[in-house]
């Protein structure tokens, strides 16, 4: 099931207020009442078309983004790392949470903003403690991820909470599919077409089981936060106004435009 978060544009009986709804193959929405995460599914009569409606993020997470760094062994290498020997998390804020084909904005204060592309775990309830066996329990399903970073930024620092966290700097979507089950499915990232990241996602160091118990060994997640669950190698800069596009198979594609640099 795709769970899709929306604007109707051209649908002024369902009123301007972002909506839920349920995607089909005919790419017709099923409108739904309420937030499906809290509320769960529960269909309206209304029924919209993709085409006349403005994709937003499908979760703006009430909490945080907890991203997980060097889950892949090429990328831990690509960074001059070794691969770690526990997963490494770190947040992002809710407020750089933006939707597909919205704007990412680039700071004044970086000179080089790449892309790294991810799966993306949306939390169904509020966990801690969440055994490996268990880890099902709690997601609500998954989503494609861009995991922007300042990276002259995040060599200045030293650690990675600025760099990572400007307004806009995580672009997620363009929905939440509820029925995806992570294997050797391919994740891919290019920039104006150019592919410049594919691996299969079973090449993660930590897979899905691990991430959802370390990181709720650590902190309560709760309904709607968001987990991103690292990129493979191919890391490298988006140019002003360039098109990223992340892709995974089985989910679909992510698309973002970056803006020039602000002065």
């Amino acid at each position: 099931m795709r769970i899709v978060r929306f604007s109707p544009v051209e649908s002024a009986h369902l009123g301007s207020d972002p909506l839920f709804g349920v995607l089909n193959d005919q790419e017709k929405i099923l409108v739904l009442k309420g937030d499906p995460i809290y509320s769960g599914i529960v269909p309206t009569e209304n029924v919209v078309d993709l085409h006349h409606v403005r994709l937003l993020a499908p979760v703006i997470p009430r909490s945080k983004v907890v991203c997980i760094g060097k889950n892949y062994a090429d990328h831990a290498a690509e960074m001059g790392s070794d691969v770690p020997a526990s997963p490494i998390i770190f947040i992002k804020p809710n407020t750089s949470v933006i939707g597909p084909n919205d704007t990412i904005q680039w700071p004044r204060m970086s000179e080089r903003v790449d892309f790294e592309g991810e799966l993306a775990i949306v939390i169904g309830r509020i966990c801690k403690e969440v055994p490996v066996e268990r880890y099902q329990d709690v997601i609500f399903g998954y989503t494609i991820a861009n995991d922007v970073t300042a990276r002259d930024l995040q060599k200045i620092d030293g650690q990675w909470s600025r760099a990572k966290g400007f307004d806009t700097f995580c672009p997620i979507g363009p929905w939440i599919e509820t029925e995806f089950k992570p294997a050797d499915q391919i994740i891919s990232t290019s920039v104006d077409g150019v592919e410049k990241q594919r691996e299969p996602l079973s090449s993660m160091i930590f897979k899905i089981p691990e991430i959802i118990a370390f990181v709720t060994s650590v902190m309560t997640l709760l309904p709607g936060d968001v987990i991103l669950t690292g990129t493979p190698a191919g890391i490298g800069p988006m140019p002003e106004h360039a098109e990223v596009t992340v892709s995974i198979e089985g989910i679909g594609s992510l698309s973002n435009r970056v803006s020039s640099r602000a002065k």
